[in-house]
């Protein structure tokens, strides 16, 4: 039987990505490991030169239409899909964003077997391949960056200004903070790689309790999971698996913590049933304290009123005027609100995002693909096949045909 072929694909998708799903030495690995032929598109926009794929005994090619498995990061752009193919990539449709359903029509036309990256999880549903950790890391150093910048306090850096994670440390000794409260949402990847930078800079964390009873005359954060700000309606106890099943049943209870926080950097998955974190008359309050909001998740009209659009690499901060609830140009008014909304947050870091990415596809996802697929995993990930949606995405359906 002939080996499977897999191409790395040339990121389309315009702003540009220059993440890649396999670094050049990881490349090499899968070859080797798996015994498959592996080929690379070539491309001027990735952090890896072609010729380090080359070095690494990668053939790097413009075509990559000879290839089963075609696996790239972002959208593959329409035009560029190749019929009967199986891809990987993020294709932003699970949940029926509007503004991929020409993408999943031309996915199915062309008979196309779609695995997206954020449906692969083990048995119990949780992810096995994800970039939340640098999503966290990025994303904290943005809102520190977006504190000094507000206050001109201390000049760094911008993250994408740094060759990789280490460059990025030195900066850190750079940074001069008041005894200032930050406040952190989340217990996951995102809020972990977020904690990695705080700590990383000497900025103390604090229990819940000491946050909102204690002055302190140095910096400090403290990292809320689901329970610390959210209070079930009828007044009983918190259980995390309710709250995760009926988060209807809830409200916020994040208020006090506004009233004590400077920085709120938001790292937790939000569910649309869920509670807002807290309201825009909130925020108008003499008691709201938070100046400057990272937000991580970047959920559009989410769980923080002042998340009104994402921004972007190049122009990564904006002003919320909160009387109005209108966006500003970012630093025009103290009685403003600077809001951090990346979208894609990794992409700063392309070089250490992608390495982490690929080892965790090597180890999480390869051995189901060109294997066994013993859990499941490669059948529970795939949201077309054979021109149709399989069982697990029918609820598609509508979506794609325009209902």
């Amino acid at each position: 039987m002939a080996s499977t072929k897999i191409g790395i694909l040339k990121e389309g998708k315009i702003p540009v990505d220059r993440r890649v799903p396999f670094i050049p030495a990881q490349a090499k690995e899968v070859k080797n490991t798996f015994n498959v032929d592996l080929i690379c598109q070539r491309s001027d926009i990735r952090c890896f030169e072609n010729d380090e794929y080359r070095t690494n005994q990668v053939t790097v090619t413009d075509s990559v239409a000879d290839c089963d498995v075609l696996m790239g990061v972002k959208e593959v752009p329409i035009k560029d899909l190749i019929e009967n193919k199986t891809y990987f990539f993020f294709s932003h449709t699970i949940k029926a964003q509007p503004y991929n359903r020409a993408l999943l029509q031309a996915i199915l036309e062309k008979k196309i077997r779609l695995i997206d990256y954020e449906t692969l999880t083990d048995k119990t549903g949780k992810r096995i391949v994800a970039f939340g950790r640098y999503a966290g890391i990025v994303g904290a150093y943005n809102a520190i960056w977006t504190y000094g910048k507000r206050y001109n306090l201390y000049h760094i850096r911008r993250a994408h200004e740094c060759f990789d994670l280490d460059d990025l440390k030195t900066e850190y000794k750079k940074v001069k903070l008041p005894p200032i409260k930050i406040a952190l949402t989340g217990g996951g990847r995102v809020a972990k790689g977020a904690m990695e930078v705080l700590m990383g800079m000497g900025i103390r964390r604090v229990s819940p309790a000491e946050f909102l009873y204690r002055t302190f005359d140095f910096p400090v954060f403290v990292q809320l999971n689901s329970r610390d700000y959210n209070t079930p309606k009828d007044g009983s106890d918190f259980v995390r698996n309710d709250f995760f099943q009926h988060p209807e049943n809830y409200e916020s209870s994040f208020l006090p913590y506004a009233e004590q926080a400077d920085m709120l950097i938001a790292g937790a998955f939000w569910d649309p049933r869920a509670p807002v974190l807290f309201k825009r008359e909130d925020i108008c309050t003499p008691e709201f304290k938070i100046k400057v909001i990272a937000d991580i998740t970047c959920d559009i009209e989410g769980s923080i009123p002042s998340t009104k659009q994402p921004s972007t690499i190049d122009d990564p901060i904006y002003d919320y005027e909160p009387s109005q609830g209108i966006v500003e140009q970012a630093l025009t008014d103290e009685g403003n609100i600077t809001v951090m909304a990346v979208d894609n947050l990794p992409c700063e870091l392309p070089r250490n995002a992608s390495q982490d990415f690929g080892r965790e596809l090597i180890d999480n996802v390869l051995p189901h693909l060109l294997g066994e697929d013993s859990d499941s995993i490669i059948e529970r990930a795939t949201i077309t096949k054979d021109g149709v949606l399989t069982q697990k995405y029918t609820y598609l359906q509508d979506y794609v045909e325009g209902n």
